[in-house]
């Protein structure tokens, strides 16, 4: 019976099945210098579109509640407590549409959603409340019970006290994105943050040129020996950037000015930001057909 039981013994409880919840692809650095969140990841157009378009395409969706007949089919069960709820108003604060729109936009962010479910004395649900993703974590007891740890905030809606509340399951109506347990989601923006990266520092490239006036730098060259060569770069700079880069500069003393930056041509700029908006909307699987690079106007994405 001894040899038996060490070959069929029950099945282990997992312990680290939550690692999700602590995020282990994190938001932040990228490689290219700049740091990616989900609001600044929002603020990439390609990035926004794809969120918009998705969140938008899932709420817009109907969604009845159905009961089976006994002659086996199905009929919509308008009288059932849960169909106002999901169909109509899930809270006295946001429509069906407004709810389901605001989880698939943290679903598609942080890969999960979570929303508090709300019940009266009797056990029925009676309202539910997106709940924060950024601020929920998913542990495990000493037995082995999964619980919710949610950060509450002064603007939440006043179902909870403040602080740090704990929440049973059954109290969390929790949509898990792609990950490695089936428990925790992983955040599509934290896993594509160098691509989203690059796009940002792309952006802020293109931005900081044209802001120059669309003139590359360079070097101020001169026979002798400059006393203060910072006055003369702040000199420079105040009277041949920005608003004043088409002045016609007149150099004495010799003094050259020689450009030494890349090009945007040469960098291949406009390629990498086309590139860039397509990685970006790779990774929400978005089809192409959704968002497209306008030839004129590369930061612009047509919704078709």
């Amino acid at each position: 019976m001894g040899f038996l039981s060490g070959l069929f013994h029950s099945r282990d409880k997992p312990t680290n099945s939550t690692n999700g919840s602590a995020y282990r692809f994190l938001f932040g650095g990228s490689n290219s210098g700049k740091s990616v969140n989900e609001r600044s990841a929002m603020q990439m157009t390609a990035v926004y579109a794809c969120v918009r378009i998705l969140s938008e395409s899932i709420a817009g969706l109907p969604v009845h509640v159905y009961k089976y007949t006994g002659s086996g089919g199905k009929e919509k069960a308008i009288k059932h407590p849960l169909y106002r709820l999901i169909h109509d108003e899930p809270n006295s604060e946001m429509t069906s549409f407004v709810f389901r729109e605001t989880l698939m936009t943290h679903l598609l962010l942080y890969g999960n959603a979570y929303a508090q479910i709300i019940r009266n004395g009797k056990g029925e649900v009676v309202a539910l409340y997106p709940l924060m993703a950024n601020r929920m974590s998913v542990d495990r007891d000493d037995k082995g019970h999964l619980y919710y740890q949610y950060q509450m905030q002064d603007s939440d809606a006043p179902t909870m006290k403040n602080g740090t509340v704990i929440l049973k399951p059954s109290d969390v109506l929790h949509v898990p994105g792609l990950g490695f347990d089936g428990l925790v989601g992983y955040s599509p923006i934290a896993m594509a943050k160098n691509a989203i990266g690059l796009a940002i520092a792309t952006e802020e490239y293109g931005a900081k040129f044209f802001a120059n006036g669309a003139t590359p730098g360079g070097i101020l060259e001169y026979p002798g020996t400059v006393k203060n060569p910072e006055a003369v770069r702040e000199s420079w700079t105040k009277g041949f950037s920005g608003n004043n880069s088409h002045k016609v500069a007149v150099l004495e003393e010799g003094m050259k000015y020689t450009p030494i930056s890349i090009s945007p041509n040469e960098a291949q700029f406009l390629e990498t930001r086309k590139f860039q908006i397509e990685s970006s909307r790779r990774e929400p699987l978005l089809p192409t057909s959704h968002t497209t690079v306008r030839t004129v106007q590369y930061t612009a994405v047509q919704l078709i």
